[in-house]
């Protein structure tokens, strides 16, 4: 394994290494432990939401807005920390995420009241935004171009593997009780146990955190050279690492310390910051995150039991990490650009295929349809089949080529600005589609009928406006 980071820094960088990829992976995992809670926390919901509503006696707006407040968070989170890392650091701002998802995860299953659950998700969504922008920034200035890609996508892997455990845990903890809204261990219902569950790998995040060095970026903007150059020297070996040091202090002396201001050129926002924005409205624009935080809800519509909703947000979550697995192994050598046109057709098309077998079934009250089962499985399969094109590109491609297509002193508030649209989609998707559910004339068909639409259009997005960014240099990345 070590001579794999060799040989790939040596191909990519025109010198030999020496290298850790053991020190680069443990640095880039607990990176992405917060990308792990970013999807427990995200997922967690999706069993809860009975538990709430009969709890808080909420209403369609209320039940969503309860899911949804969290994505409140998120953007400020996200707008908030980018700028923050420039002034504070990478890690400084990961560790106090780590200390808002500990606080968030204990608060949400103690409410006893909406308001007060509100307050306490707004604080995980300022964990989750604040994690989603920190992770792949910092991977980013730290991992050598040629595994820059795979690295950073380890990020994607956290995210879905968090889902995925977070709907397992959702899984055996209702099993366990009887369904979500009943008593378990201690007289506590079985929802506020899903929600507890995330203290463990919160804690963890905390404590990892204080293993790993600071982002050598941000240490060679605050003048500490030598300690960035050991960093480098860890990743990449001693001769690599001076000719990276230099290229950051060439990088820096040639323009002045980040700024707001530097997202604008002529009283307008630069293309690059257009397009950051653009790549991360469209990923949610598709509807991912109705099957990530409405999957029990939305198969329960479709006629399954919970148990067996709960199930298959698991087997979607599998999947999800076999496609993350793919994406891994391919993004460093066919490109970015190549998987999101892949995944926009893909999600497309199978988004058409579940708003076509929603629309042969009959409607019934509060949005549910009666589909025959032949339709329900059609349907089934179109929906699992998208989130694998989902996760095989938007999921990790995005948050990869944020982090890496910003020159250096655009990167922190390229990503904040883009980090911030990113959650206010998710917001917008996410408070309507329980109202769309419920609307008649909206329901199912209309509601995967526009994400299809919107996937559609996203092709043409990156065909136009994306870049590939592959095996290129940070310090070569460009504003226009």
């Amino acid at each position: 394994m070590e001579e794999t980071l060799n040989q790939a820094v040596e191909r990519q960088d025109g010198a030999s290494s020496e290298g850790s990829l053991a020190f680069l992976l443990l640095i880039s995992c607990v990176a992405t432990i917060g990308g792990f809670l970013f999807g427990f926390d995200s997922g967690v919901i999706n069993g809860t939401i009975d538990g709430l509503r009969i709890t808080f006696g909420s209403s369609d707006w209320g039940s969503g807005f309860e899911v949804a407040s969290m994505l409140l968070g998120c953007a400020a989170g996200a707008a908030i920390a980018g700028r923050a890392s420039d002034i504070f650091g990478r890690r400084n701002m990961m560790f106090g995420a780590a200390v808002f998802f500990i606080i968030s995860a204990f608060g949400s299953g103690i409410a006893n009241a909406s308001t007060e659950f509100i307050v306490y998700r707004i604080i995980g969504g300022l964990a989750v935004g604040a994690a989603s922008v920190m992770a792949p920034a910092y991977i980013s200035e730290v991992a050598p171009a040629s595994l820059r890609g795979r690295m950073a996508t380890i990020q994607q892997v956290a995210i879905i593997f968090g889902l995925f455990v977070a709907f397992l845990s959702n899984y055996l903890i209702a099993g366990a009780a009887g369904q979500s809204t009943d008593p378990w261990l201690f007289g506590f219902e079985a929802w506020r146990w899903m929600f507890w569950m995330e203290l463990i790998p919160a804690a963890v995040f905390l404590l990892s955190l204080l293993a790993i060095p600071e982002s050598p970026r941000f240490l060679v903007a605050k003048g500490k050279r030598s300690e960035a150059k050991d960093v480098l020297t860890k990743v990449s070996g001693p001769s690599v690492a001076s000719e990276q040091v230099a290229a950051i202090e060439e990088s820096l002396a040639s323009d002045h310390a980040p700024r707001l201001l530097d997202l604008f050129e002529n009283g307008r926002l630069q293309p690059i910051v257009w397009v950051g924005i653009g790549l991360a409205v469209f990923q949610q624009l598709v509807g991912i995150n109705v099957i990530f935080y409405y999957g029990a809800v939305l198969w329960q519509a479709a006629g399954f039991t919970e148990g067996d909703a709960l199930l298959i947000n698991v087997l979607s979550g599998g999947l999800s990490i076999a496609s993350v697995a793919l994406a891994l192994v391919l993004i460093d050598r066919i490109g970015r650009k190549p998987l999101l046109l892949i995944g926009s057709t893909g999600m497309a098309i199978t988004l058409g295929i579940v708003a076509y077998a929603f629309s042969t079934g009959e409607i019934l009250g509060g949005g549910s349809v009666d589909l025959s089962d032949e339709n329900g499985k059609l349907a089934l399969y179109a929906a699992n089949a998208y989130v694998m094109f989902f996760n095989f590109s938007w999921g990790p491609v995005m948050w990869v080529m944020l982090g890496e297509m910003f020159p250096n002193r655009l990167r922190g508030s390229g990503l904040a600005v883009s980090g911030f649209f990113q959650w206010v989609a998710n917001f917008a998707i996410s408070m309507t589609f329980p109202v769309m559910l419920a609307a008649a004339s909206i329901g199912l068909v209309g509601a995967y009928g526009f994400y299809a639409i919107c996937a559609a259009i996203s092709i043409a997005f990156v065909a136009f406006f994306v870049r590939e960014t592959r095996g290129k240099s940070l310090e070569d990345m460009t504003a226009n």
